[in-house]
């Protein structure tokens, strides 16, 4: 899971660098990038500008890319403690509406 750091971490040469440190450890998997968290600037809303580009850098680095992650849940945002059903209480999420928006953008670019 490719989650970024102090920069983002989903570019094609992260991909490949990962990919490649997976195989030098025998391991044949596929890699999977956090669109949220430090991917995103630790801004959940940005995951919508996030989850292009790392299908676009999908296509560029040929397949290590297995899948991706949203932070999402029922109501957008966080809070700190439980007052609003279904609204995170630890990481800032995406709502269900900007979330269902999102993975029919991605499904649109998958198919």
């Amino acid at each position: 899971m490719l989650r970024g750091g102090k920069t983002p971490n989903y570019d094609v040469d992260s991909i490949e660098s990962a990919a490649q440190a997976l195989a030098n450890r025998g391991i044949d998997t596929g890699l999977l990038v956090d669109c949220s968290h430090g991917n995103s600037g630790k801004s959940p809303m940005r995951q919508g500008e996030v989850a292009p580009q790392v299908l676009a850098t999908r296509l560029a680095a040929q397949g290590k890319i297995s899948g991706i992650m949203l932070e999402s849940h029922l109501v957008a945002g966080r809070q700190d403690t439980p007052q609003t059903y279904g609204q995170s209480i630890t990481d800032g999420c995406l709502g269900w509406d900007e979330t269902e928006e999102l993975v029919r953008e991605i499904a649109g670019v998958l198919e």
